[in-house]
């Protein structure tokens, strides 16, 4: 975790750090080292005579200021971080007048290299990161303590001296007169890595609970805002990614702002970090059990190639003196390859090791972040530390985890040649045959059912030499049908939409080659949702549609009728979903119903071809289709009322309801194909959708099977 709570800039630990508007962090007195000011600002800075307002606007100049046609940075920072050098002041610079304007300045961020200009606040208008500030001194103490409580290793002394040094290499704690006397820097260890002691697992910092931090309720003073000092945060901006105070709402700089409670965004904040997090704890498990297998081939190779050796050996001991110079050089054939293997299986150990170490630390920093009780900071780095987490979990691609090379040896010494052909005598490299591949492992743990879509994941075997050029999953119809494929391709993860809810699927993949294909996996079954789950779907909604409330509430813009669908999509089993009827001015006629999802988007619900509906005043309703009016039945919606949708796909009829009762008789019968819920509205009236519900029990039909 260490390498998180370091300044890009100075390399040690972030002292006073500020957020950039990158989202990235750095120390204050860095960030007064990299600043940026244009000439023009240079002499009104040289005015000021270095004063506190200046502090924070230091004069530098960047590629831009400079004019230079190349970034060519004079210093570098500990962990290799480019610096800008300072530039003087020109030398006799004008005082600039008293009632000169503020300098223009601006601050190159050092990791992603963005500029943000500084205003006249100059530093202090970037917020400060307590959140890490509370971590890093947390961290800190826990070191301190660590490194008091370890001793060194190799001291005679009783009680042995403090550890002052960890070699990485040799594992071996060292004071400081140990480590002159047993390990110089010179020699064999010229290259060694000397770390300070780590913390240990009890200790702040060390993988322990820690201690240093206090909670909300712990004694430590509540964050105020940086406008009003005397206002505490308790809103949240989205548009802005910043806390705000009532003050701040108050004056207005928000008015048009997505603003919500700065509770609530810290728990889901909390819960998007958190759930980044499991997947790259999956991951680092994963890699745990990958080197250990790497290390198990590290032995294999080792006594296979002694193997091989002892096998060589021995043939060649039974020729003649001939067979002596020859016998050399396959030793040494045997030997480059094993090295070979080795360095290949070596490098891949020190690659993961140093992915997993990075993911490792990288987790501890976020279950740091996680215990805070500060919301307003958490939200000030959870954004921009959800999606480092999440481009964690992605740098392990796919094949990052399959050793690149086997722990056998492709050789085989034919010894049968008479003796003038022994200067000839070679390996012969044996390729084995490519075959069909094996079968591919279903990940059950990834596979899942959302709705009526079912998402399903693979991966080959381990160690597996045959080549895969692509897979074939298989599904049947949900009723116990036959299977048909629904994706070729090269993908090891494939998610199914538009299936039948209520069902029950069954799936299988296999693996394909030039050789052939390969047997199918074991079976999986998986089970859609008994009840739908949608939303209103703004991609298909006329453009005078406007969504709000997580796409469950619709209005419009329009005097003129406008269609919305759902998102899902039916075609067998019985569903049911209302329409909230919120407001409802001038006695319009909404419609409700169903629809194709090519249904005609500007005009009144049901008047084409595509709809099936019932429209309603405040006095009666009509059913409508191709713009035939039927059914005419008395009662009416208001503000307040209720609209209930039954379709019922197994009988193949559409029913309507009005605050819990029935509206006339069965509106349409003989449907058939898919359908998709859908509503027209105009500016007079506000609906909001009610889905997951079960089947009213007075009209609940009997389950069948495999629906």
């Amino acid at each position: 975790m260490e390498e998180e709570l370091k300044c890009p800039v100075c390399g040690s630990l972030f002292r006073e750090p500020i957020i950039l508007p990158c989202s990235h962090n750095v120390c204050l007195p860095c960030a007064r080292t990299i600043a940026v000011q244009t000439p023009e600002s240079e002499q009104h800075l040289a005015a000021g005579g270095g004063g506190g307002d200046h502090a924070d606007k230091l004069s530098l100049h960047s590629e831009t200021d400079s004019g230079y046609g190349s970034y060519t940075p004079s210093l570098k920072s500990p962990n290799g971080v480019r610096v800008l050098p300072l530039v003087p002041a020109p030398p006799g610079a004008a005082a600039a007048p008293r009632g000169a304007g503020p300098a223009s300045s601006s601050l190159t961020c050092p990791q992603c290299h963005r500029s943000a200009s500084l205003d006249q606040r100059g530093l202090r208008g970037f917020q400060r990161n307590r959140l890490l500030e509370a971590i890093v001194q947390r961290y800190q103490q826990g070191r301190a303590a660590a490194a008091a409580a370890a001793k060194c290793q190799l001291c005679d002394r009783s009680p042995p001296e403090p550890a002052a040094v960890l070699c990485e290499q040799c594992e071996v704690l060292y004071c400081a007169a140990c480590q002159l006397r047993c390990h110089p820097a010179r020699g064999p260890f010229a290259k060694h890595r000397l770390v300070p002691p780590p913390a240990h697992p009890g200790a702040p910092g060390g993988g322990g609970d820690g201690g240093g931090g206090k909670g909300a309720g712990g004694g430590r003073k509540l964050p105020t805002c940086a406008e009003h000092d005397l206002e505490n945060y308790s809103m949240y901006c989205v548009s802005c990614r910043s806390p705000v105070c009532y003050q701040c709402l108050e004056e207005g700089k928000h008015n048009k702002h997505d603003v919500k409670a700065l509770g609530a965004m810290w728990k889901q904040h909390k819960a998007q970090l958190s759930q980044a997090l499991n997947g790259v704890s999956d991951k680092a498990k994963e890699a745990k059990e990958f080197l250990v297998q790497l290390k198990n081939l590290l032995q294999q190779i080792q006594e296979n190639g002694l193997d091989y050796e002892a096998c060589l050996v021995a043939q060649c001991d039974a020729l003649v003196d001939a067979l002596t110079r020859q016998k050399a050089k396959l030793l040494t054939k045997v030997t480059k390859e094993r090295e070979h293997k080795l360095k290949v299986v070596w490098d891949q150990i020190n690659h993961c090791t140093l992915k997993l170490r990075q993911s490792t630390g990288l987790m501890e920093y976020c279950l740091e972040v996680i215990k805070e009780n500060d919301p307003s900071g958490f939200l000030q780095i959870s954004d921009a530390l959800i999606k480092r987490v999440q481009v964690s979990q992605e740098q392990w691609v796919k094949g990052a985890l399959e050793p690149k090379v086997s722990a056998e040896f492709d050789l085989t010494l034919d010894s049968e040649p008479l003796l003038q052909s022994i200067h000839q005598l070679d390996f012969i490299q044996m390729k084995f045959p490519v075959s069909v591949p094996p079968v591919p492992l279903l990940q059950l743990e990834k596979c899942c059912t959302r709705n009526n879509s079912v998402t399903l994941a693979w991966r080959m075997p381990p160690l597996s030499h045959n080549p895969v050029e692509g897979y074939i999953l298989e599904l049947d119809d949900g009723d116990g049908g036959q299977f048909r494929e629904v994706y070729v391709g090269k993908e090891t993860l494939c998610t199914i939409d538009g299936l039948h809810f209520n069902s029950t699927y069954n799936a299988r993949v296999k693996a394909f080659n030039s050789s052939g294909v390969g047997p199918y996996s074991k079976t999986v079954i998986l089970q859609t949702s008994d009840v739908a789950w949608f939303t209103f779907d703004p991609s298909s909604a006329h453009r005078d549609i406007v969504l709000s409330n997580d796409n469950q509430t619709a209005t419009c813009n329009s005097y003129d009728d406008r269609v919305v669908l759902g998102t899902a999509a039916f075609s067998k089993g019985v569903h049911y979903w209302e329409l909230h009827v919120d407001r409802y001015d001038n006695h319009p006629d909404p419609a409700f119903g169903i629809a194709r999802i090519n249904v005609v988007k500007d005009m009144m619900l049901g008047k084409d071809d595509k709809a099936w509906a019932m429209y309603v005043d405040n006095n009666r309703s009509w059913f409508m289709h191709c713009n035939s009016h039927t059914n005419r039945t008395e009662g009416g919606v208001s503000k307040g009322a209720t609209v209930g949708v039954l379709l019922d796909l197994n009988k193949h009829n559409l029913t309507f309801y009005i605050n819990g009762q029935q509206q006339g008789p069965p509106a349409f019968e003989n449907i058939e194909g898919v359908f998709m819920p859908a509503l027209s509205l105009n500016r007079n009236v506000q609906v909001t959708l009610h889905t997951g519900l079960e089947v009213p029990q007075s009209v609940k039909q009997p389950k069948l099977p495999n629906n």
